[in-house]
């Protein structure tokens, strides 16, 4: 890595996950608007071709007006050299092709279990997770031995057990994990400063909130803008005639989004525990019992389940949305997006300094939850350094709701690394939507861990 005073840094970004149709497209453009920056990005992906296609969409993308990075793409077919010598490594992988997701999902669904993301929580988050778990083993000691100075960004779920796998299997390894979820939920808190306080709309970045808790279930108890204090307004807002009601699946289904709630979820959790969840109300569905029976008590409360079929037709897609959009039929227009990863090597770099919510192993910031866990809070970036700030202890009865997902985490990652498959049905009973006896559950897992045996190599099953 070079930085003279009068040119960009030039670096080697390694991209596992390289064929990614999300994160990965995010990146090339954020890194196409960064003149601070420049150099090669390595994809590696077990599909090559996908890896394949992003280099073409990269290498048209260079050439679009207002590109102020000169950036090159490269599709390679090993892990090894997409990593040797590189400053930062971004992760962002399906654990797993959709055929395991739909296992995962369909499967629980048999037994009157339902869930509408299935990443995190849950019998298909954790079986998830457990997935997770060998591939992240195995990123973890190839970063340790080809790149060990460089930053990790993890993007992939189930985030905390992937981040937290990496440090787990080699500790001195420089990783966090990234979520926008806390992002939509100051954005919702922008949007009830417009309504209240009669003012112009701030930017995200102007809510100021204090993030506790894991991922996909954390939680605010500080929020303000220029002084007002934001959960107050929540407080107002939820007692308006209205806001807290039943919703009907002909509601739901008219906004043509599984990604659209209505924060029904969210509201509800922070009328009863005074802290505002910063999630979706999807995510936040899955980690606590009342919402999710069935499918029409999803509805009433202002979500829906997201179909295995639109993720099948979603990935489908995307060929022929690419193509459209380099032919031109499609317009482009280049600009940042939300997302921090850039931002962030940039503060790693030591170009600038920034505090966001990112993910980290506890080393106190929450201190009534385990060391070393991975947990969800602000933190400090500055040159070479992620510093995560104390967010406080968590109020005992949202530390009943978390800390449970926190011990059944850490047992996945455990049972994973062990290849035991005992352990890793004690943390898919343990959760807290697992309401089934427990010699069903037992054939729930069982038959979930037959349908998706092909991904966890080393389980005697």
């Amino acid at each position: 890595m070079s930085s003279p005073e009068s040119s960009p840094i030039k670096l080697k970004i390694a991209y596992l996950g390289g064929g990614s149709r999300g994160w990965a497209r995010t990146l090339m453009q954020d890194l196409a608007l960064s003149p601070q920056l420049c150099g090669d990005v390595y994809l590696y992906d077990i599909n090559l071709q996908a890896a394949k296609s992003n280099v073409e969409l990269a290498t048209w993308l260079q050439s679009q007006p207002g590109v102020v990075a000169d950036w090159h793409y490269h599709a390679v077919p090993t892990i090894e050299e997409a990593l040797r010598d590189a400053d930062f490594v971004v992760c962002s992988v399906q654990p797993g092709p959709l055929e395991a997701m739909e296992q995962d999902l369909g499967i629980p669904a048999k037994y009157g279990l339902h869930y509408p993301v299935g990443d995190t929580a849950g019998a298909p988050g954790l079986v998830r997770g457990l997935r997770a778990v060998l591939i992240y083993e195995k990123f973890a000691h190839k970063i340790a031995e080809l790149c060990p100075d460089a930053w990790v960004i993890n993007y992939s779920n189930p985030m905390t057990i992937c981040t937290r796998t990496l440090t787990r299997v080699s500790p001195d390894l420089k990783a966090f994990g990234c979520c926008h979820e806390v992002f939509g939920t100051q954005d919702l808190l922008a949007d009830l400063v417009v309504r209240y306080l009669d003012v112009p709309r701030p930017y995200r970045r102007e809510i100021e909130v204090n993030v506790t808790g894991i991922n996909h279930f954390t939680w605010i108890d500080r929020a303000n803008y220029k002084g007002h204090d934001l959960l107050d307004l929540v407080r107002r807002h939820i007692a308006q005639e209205g806001v807290l009601r039943p919703y009907t699946k002909e509601e739901v289904l008219s906004w043509d989004s599984y990604f659209e709630c209505a924060h029904q979820v969210k509201y509800e959790l922070f009328r009863r525990y005074g802290l505002l969840a910063a999630a979706g109300d999807r995510h936040l569905a899955e980690f606590v019992p009342g919402f999710l029976f069935n499918e029409e008590t999803a509805y009433r409360f202002g979500f829906s389940l997201t179909p295995i079929s639109y993720r099948y037709a979603r990935w489908e897609e995307a060929p022929a949305k690419t193509r459209a959009l380099m032919s031109g039929e499609t317009p482009f227009k280049l600009e940042h997006s939300s997302e921090e990863a850039v931002e962030q090597m940039c503060a790693l770099l030591g170009l600038s300094d920034m505090m966001t919510n990112c993910n980290l192993p506890n080393t106190g910031q929450i201190a009534n939850l385990p060391l070393d866990a991975v947990v969800e809070t602000n933190a400090y970036f500055s040159r070479d350094s992620v510093r995560p700030l104390a967010a406080g202890p968590l109020p005992k009865g949202v530390l009943g709701l978390v800390e449970p997902h926190v011990h059944n985490q850490e047992l996945i990652i455990e049972a994973a690394l062990s290849r035991d498959i005992d352990l890793a049905f004690q943390a898919v009973f343990n959760d807290p939507l697992t309401t089934l006896p427990i010699d069903k559950a037992w054939a729930m897992f069982r038959e979930m861990l037959e349908a998706t045996k092909d991904y966890l190599p080393g389980f005697d099953l």
